[in-house]
């Protein structure tokens, strides 16, 4: 049985930073020798393949021709900031649709991973803002779900549908799914429903599994991934960058 940690960061709401804490953990992940780390996006908006430097409107193979076609995984054949990747564009909008009426669609992407786990220790996947079967495909190929929260209300709470769908996937298509914990996110401690809602976060989660150290609200992440780079490249002291650190350490005690 493999060992490799294959980790979903998936919430359904738009906007709570899980592309740049999938290339941020990624990056940390990997600056430990040993990590050998594949990053997939699997959201049609491609954002993490733009994060990583590729320019999704000419990638030729992405993870659309995985899951719908059945092919080869397409890594790049670079390494990206020591990190391997396979890409997405916009063709995989149409996917939703084309794997409406596919046999055995919820295992197209766990079946696609299996010929590479013994090549990875972390698999990180960008899931898509959505309930859709891109992410239904996601947390079926997933050992664990890793859940962004942003630190306000509405978005908090969101997290009672994210968790019905975990635990259906738990009782039937990924029994051995675990949360590996909740991130919060955008978090600024100067306004006072933030730090409501992080109080709220961390008393209802904490029994389900770890809420990690929230990340700050900062306008560096939007410019390191203007620039193409993980945080920690752009801006090394940059308080966030610890806290990704303290993170992406937990991660690698996964079982």
């Amino acid at each position: 049985m493999s060992k490799t940690r294959i980790i979903a960061l998936f919430n359904q709401s738009g906007g709570v930073g899980k592309t740049s804490l999938t290339m941020n953990l990624g990056y940390h992940l990997a600056q430990k020798k040993k990590n050998r780390v594949l990053l997939i996006d699997l959201d049609p908006q491609a954002s993490l393949t733009t994060f990583m430097g590729l320019e999704p409107d000419i990638t030729a193979k992405t993870v659309y021709e995985a899951v719908v076609g059945e092919e080869p995984l397409p890594i790049h054949p670079e390494l990206i900031h020591s990190m391997g990747l396979v890409p997405a564009n916009i063709n995989l909008s149409a996917a939703e649709l084309e794997l409406v009426a596919a046999l055995m669609r919820e295992m197209r992407l766990k079946n696609a991973l299996a010929p590479i786990l013994d090549n990875y220790d972390f698999i990180l996947i960008d899931c898509p803002p959505s309930l859709g079967i891109l992410s239904v495909i996601s947390l079926v190929a997933a050992t664990h779900v890793l859940v962004p929260i942003q630190c306000q209300f509405k978005s908090f709470q969101g997290t009672d549908l994210l968790l019905r769908t975990v635990a259906t996937l738990r009782k039937g298509a990924n029994k051995t799914l675990t949360i590996a914990g909740f991130i919060p996110t955008m978090y600024d401690a100067r306004t006072a429903q933030e730090s409501r809602t992080m109080k709220a976060i961390t008393e209802q989660l904490s029994p389900l599994a770890t809420v990690y150290e929230p990340i700050p609200k900062s306008i560096a992440f939007a410019d390191a991934s203007e620039a193409r780079i993980p945080l920690a490249l752009y801006n090394p002291k940059h308080p966030a960058v610890a806290v990704l650190k303290k993170i992406a350490l937990s991660l690698e005690k996964l079982q």
